[in-house]
C-alpha cells in the first residue's frame, strides 16, 4: 500500500458521515449566529446553510459583515443580518432573540467565546437552566471505532463534584438526544484505583456511587479509569479490570479543563482527529466553534445541535 493510500485511509471519518447523513430530510433550523465578521466564521456559516442545516441570522456591525462578504467573495444575499455595534452586543442580540423564540439554535461567530457565553450565562436576560453549562468535543478519531465524546475541556475549569455531575449527564444526555442508545461513561484520572492523594480518583467513586443513586441516569458509569484501559480492552484485560466500561468507553469524563484540552488537541494534531464542539445544559445547543476548525469539523458541531434540537422538539409534550 502506498503511503498516499495509507493517509487516505487514515482521514476516513466515516462517524461524521452517518452523524451528517442522519440529517437529512430534517428541516434546518434558524440560528442565532454572534458576530461573523471574518472569513472563516462567515463561510462556515454560508456552508452550513448550503447543506440545509441551518437558516442563519447574522447578528453583528452590517457593514462589517457586508464587507467580509465582498471581500472575500461570498454571498449573502436572502440571508437576515441583524445590526449590533460590537462583538458584545452581538452575543447579547443574539441570546435575545433564542429567548424570543427567533431563533432555536446559537452559534458563535469570530468573537472570543467567553463574551458569547457570558450572555448566555446572565441570570436575567439570558439562556441558564437548573443545569451547569458545559462543552462537548465530539472526536472523530481515525482507526478507532468509537466516537469520543471529550467532556468538559473548554468552559468549567476546575469543575467540583456537583458541577462534574452535571457534566456527565449534559454528555450522557446528549449522546442519547443523537440516537446512539446508552453510553458507557469513563471517569478518567491517572490511575485505576482509589488514592487519596489525587482528588479526581475520589470524585470518580463519588460519581459511580451517584450513578448507582440514580444522581446521574442515561448512561453506564465507571471510573476511575486511566485513558488506556478506558479505551483499549487489551490494556484493561493486562491490569485486569472488570467492568463494561473499561475499554470500550464513549464518553471520558476529565479531571478539569487543562487535562481535557490537552487530550483533544493530542488526538487532533497526533491522530488527525476532528472535534466538533458543542455547549450544553442553555436553553438550547451552543455552536462553539474555532477559528482553526475545519469545513468537517464546523459542519459536524452543526449536525450534532441541529439532531439535539429536533430531538428535543419532538419530545415537548403537545399544547392544546
Amino acid at each position: 500500500m502506498t503511503k498516499k493510500a495509507v493517509v487516505s485511509q487514515l482521514r476516513e471519518h466515516d462517524k461524521y458521515d452517518r452523524l451528517l447523513a442522519a440529517t437529512r430530510g430534517l428541516q434546518p433550523l434558524p440560528t442565532a449566529v454572534a458576530h461573523p465578521c471574518d472569513e472563516s466564521s462567515l463561510r462556515g456559516v454560508l456552508d452550513a446553510a448550503s447543506a440545509r442545516l441551518i437558516v442563519p441570522i447574522l447578528v453583528g456591525p452590517k457593514a462589517k459583515i457586508k464587507a467580509v462578504a465582498e471581500k472575500f467573495g461570498l454571498d449573502i444575499s436572502g440571508h437576515e443580518i441583524v445590526d449590533a455595534p460590537h462583538s458584545q452586543a452581538a452575543a447579547e442580540l443574539a441570546v435575545e432573540l433564542v429567548r424570543k423564540g427567533v431563533a432555536e439554535l446559537l452559534m458563535k461567530g469570530s468573537l472570543h467565546s467567553d463574551e458569547l457565553l457570558g450572555a448566555v450565562a446572565k441570570r436575567e436576560t439570558g439562556l441558564r437552566t437548573g443545569r451547569r453549562i458545559s462543552h462537548v468535543f465530539v472526536m472523530d478519531v481515525p482507526n478507532h471505532a468509537e466516537t469520543l465524546f471529550i467532556t468538559d475541556a473548554a468552559v468549567n475549569i476546575f469543575p467540583d463534584l456537583m458541577a462534574k455531575r452535571d457534566i456527565v449527564q449534559n454528555a450522557i444526555d446528549l449522546y442519547a438526544g443523537l440516537g446512539l442508545g446508552t453510553p458507557k461513561v469513563a471517569i478518567l484520572s491517572a490511575v485505576e484505583t482509589i488514592n487519596p492523594g489525587i482528588p479526581s480518583t475520589i470524585e470518580a467513586a463519588a460519581l459511580c456511587k451517584m450513578a448507582d443513586r440514580g444522581q446521574i441516569t442515561g448512561g453506564i458509569v465507571d471510573g476511575p479509569l486511566a485513558f488506556d484501559n478506558a479505551i483499549s480492552p487489551e490494556a484493561a484485560r493486562i491490569k485486569g479490570i472488570d467492568s463494561p466500561v473499561a475499554g470500550h468507553a464513549q464518553i471520558l469524563v476529565v479531571p478539569d479543563l487543562e487535562a481535557g484540552n490537552m487530550l483533544a488537541k493530542n488526538l487532533t494534531f497526533l491522530s488527525r482527529a476532528d472535534a466538533a464542539g458543542i455547549v450544553l445544559g442553555a436553553r438550547v445547543p451552543v455552536i462553539l466553534t474555532s477559528r482553526a476548525d475545519n469545513l468537517r469539523t464546523r459542519m459536524a458541531s452543526c449536525a450534532v445541535a441541529m439532531l439535539l434540537a429536533h430531538n428535543r422538539r419532538a419530545k415537548e409534550p403537545v399544547r392544546a
